[in-house]
């Protein structure tokens, strides 16, 4: 959920609160369950994230957790011999891929404190692991790469800049450290819908996306010169369209662009002096180019098809396309290999873990970092199913459906999740908390609601100024969907989401409190005109492209929070927030439990409250995680269990 607040301390907390630790030790307690997976074993093993190859294309450095933590390591393409870098210097929850100089020497990644994303940027050596912090000036802070001379980093920061503004804009980061330079102002946010920012191979220019309209959905294509100066327009598809810039051309003189103006995101090649274009694909799917060869001759990208993601390859002279087959799974961070015909990707499926793979047309993908599964038994995941059921105007929403592989009885509880967003999906990934579950015994539906990527344009625009409206149709219709299928327990349903998922489970709730018999709000929002208030400058942006302007739209987003009916409140609910999130501050749970505790519910029985300590916007940290897997799960398995829930006492 692109949703955040300037605060960068923890606040106190309310008088009387449960803490996690408090949650977790009297009311999360596992029961046994035959045939489940172990929550300790699975969410131990150790996870990757964020594959980066160097320049040379012969190494990859990549985020790992084996020790326990979140640690920044260095491995060559062709040999196990991966070195761990830091020992402690990366924070505890990354949330960016590293950065390599155009040396392969030394990287950079992203810190910041206790999850709330207020960034510095570090480099560390690849040989003697020495650490040294280039900025102090936390703000949203990525780096995207450094210049062809090396010394500077580009970065895509909301640093406060020139007239104080603090909005997401480029800046040249002196690669030694030093003072920041600021590259483009814009009143909107840089490359916000999409793409990135890149320097041109010989250095003199910078191509980014941004937007000079006042349609807040748009945004152009743009070159500047290396030092900021000269933006020029090179490319807009129509006025409203999102075009985004993926990678120069080792020629210097074509770009790899996208589009959304066809209706799908689609694939081009920009001549940045003719500004003429050539598009591939062939449009009936969303595809985002990634980057050229290393010769050139090729072009990758990545086609999305609802909750199949899979990579293509082009011939850039020919057009012609080649899909790489999945083996059923999806792929990320994908990268071409030096030999400019495979590629290298965080390769996942929804029954294998995430994995550094060689992906070959005609061939199964092929593990250079394997994934690690210790005592868990395999074969005890469950491959969920695609189904599509029809909502309120006739569409049908796509979802994916996991069902209990072990023998069950005639009769099974059931949840529905809400992902966040709402300009997000479910795919086809190894999901931990989708499989757990469903091995202790519940049904998990997971729709790709309108608003979600993947299905074009229109499909997803169609919540636009409607968050909570058609959108949360769509849940209760898969919610319905769920109660007829003859497995499950229609009186046992529960409703579940984080961030934009959280946003629909609280109003989800009040607006058809009979629904569900509980629901987990987690890191999610109740009122809209706090949140805003609350926001960082390209947070508000997004939001006012979302649901209009707060001002000309208040009644809509005071209808579509749920403080403002709170008191239809029925279902048993779980609020579970990170004290330090800046995407969906804690106030929104704050303010909801007072809300709760003033109009007489008792909390404990009625609701259930939980702050997490020294966490932001969610994480990835394996203790943090199962922290969190235990308060949801054992909450949903005490209240959807029909004894538990007679004596909790049912309204």
């Amino acid at each position: 959920m692109p949703a955040g607040s300037s605060q960068t301390r923890p606040r106190a907390a309310p008088t009387g609160k449960r803490t996690s630790s408090d949650f977790a030790s009297s009311r999360s307690r596992e029961r046994p369950v035959a045939g489940a997976l172990d929550l300790e074993s699975l969410f131990r093993l150790p996870s990757l994230l964020f594959p980066k190859l160097s320049w040379r294309r012969d190494r990859f450095a990549y985020f790992w957790d084996a020790t326990g933590r979140n640690e920044l390591y260095v491995r060559s393409t062709d040999r196990d011999d991966a070195r761990q870098l830091s020992h402690g210097e990366v924070p505890r929850s990354v949330r960016w891929r590293p950065t390599w100089d155009r040396t392969d020497r030394s990287l950079v990644f992203v810190r910041d404190v206790g999850g709330n994303e207020r960034f510095d940027l570090f480099r560390i050596d690849a040989e003697s692991s020495k650490v040294r912090q280039l900025t102090e000036r936390p703000a949203d802070s990525f780096p995207l790469e450094f210049s062809p001379d090396n010394r500077w980093i580009l970065v895509l920061s909301n640093m406060a800049g020139k007239g104080g503004r603090a909005q997401l804009n480029l800046w040249g980061v002196p690669a030694e450290g030093g003072v920041p330079e600021q590259l483009t102002d814009y009143a909107s946010p840089v490359t916000m819908g999409g793409g990135t920012a890149t320097w041109s191979p010989d250095g003199q220019q910078v191509a980014y996306g941004a937007n000079e309209t006042d349609n807040a959905r748009n945004q152009d294509v743009y070159v500047c010169r290396a030092d900021g100066s000269n933006p020029r327009r090179i490319y807009r598809g129509r006025v409203g369209s999102r075009d985004s810039v993926a990678a120069w051309h080792p020629d210097g003189r074509r770009l790899a662009v996208e589009t959304d103006a066809h209706g799908r995101s689609r694939p081009g090649i920009l001549d940045v002096a003719s500004e003429e274009i050539g598009w591939f694909g062939d449009g009936r799917s969303d595809e985002t180019p990634v980057e050229f060869s290393p010769d050139g001759r090729s072009l990758l990208t990545i086609v999305r098809d609802g909750v199949r993601v899979q990579p293509r390859t082009y011939a850039v002279g020919s057009h012609r396309g080649k899909n790489i087959s999945m083996d059923g799974g999806i792929v990320g961070d994908a990268e071409f290999a030096p030999d400019g015909r495979s590629v290298l990707a965080l390769y996942q499926s929804p029954v294998r873990r995430g994995e550094f793979s060689r992906l070959r047309s005609g061939r199964r993908p092929e593990p250079l970092l394997s994934a690690q599964y210790g005592s868990v038994d395999r074969t005890r995941f469950v491959a969920p199913r695609t189904v599509r059921y029809k909502t309120f105007d006739g569409r049908r929403i796509e979802a994916l459906l996991y069902a209990p592989k072990t023998p069950r009885p005639a009769r099974l509880p059931a949840l529905i999740e809400v992902h966040g967003g709402p300009t997000y999906q479910f795919s086809r990934n190894f999901n931990e908390m989708a499989q757990y579950v469903a091995s202790r015994g519940f049904v998990v539906l997971q729709p790709n609601v309108r608003g979600s990527t993947g299905y074009g344009n229109e499909f997803q625009d169609l919540n636009r100024e409607d968050w909570g409206g058609g959108d949360l149709k769509d849940v209760i219709a898969g919610t319905r969907y769920l109660a007829r299928l003859p497995y499950v327990d229609q009186s046992r349903l529960g409703i579940w989401g984080g961030s934009f998922g959280g946003f629909m489970t609280y109003l989800a709730t009040v607006k058809e409190p009979d629904l569900w018999r509980a629901a987990c709000a987690w890191v999610g929002i109740t009122d809209l005109e706090l949140l805003y208030k609350e926001s960082r400058e390209h947070y508000q942006y997004y939001f006012r492209e979302q649901m209009g302007e707060p001002e000309r739209n208040r009644k809509l987003w005071q209808d579509r929070s749920a403080i403002h009916f709170a008191e239809r409140l029925r279902a048993k609910l779980l609020m579970v927030h990170g004290i330090n999130d800046p995407r969906c501050p804690v106030d929104q749970a704050r303010r909801y439990r007072e809300r709760l505790l003033a109009l007489g519910r008792r909390e404990g029985v009625d609701f259930e409250y939980v702050e997490l300590g020294e966490e932001g916007h969610g994480s990835s940290d394996i203790e943090q995680k199962i922290r969190s897997v235990r308060i949801v799960s054992g909450f949903f398995e005490r209240m959807l269990d029909a004894s538990s829930w007679q004596s909790q006492g049912a309204r």
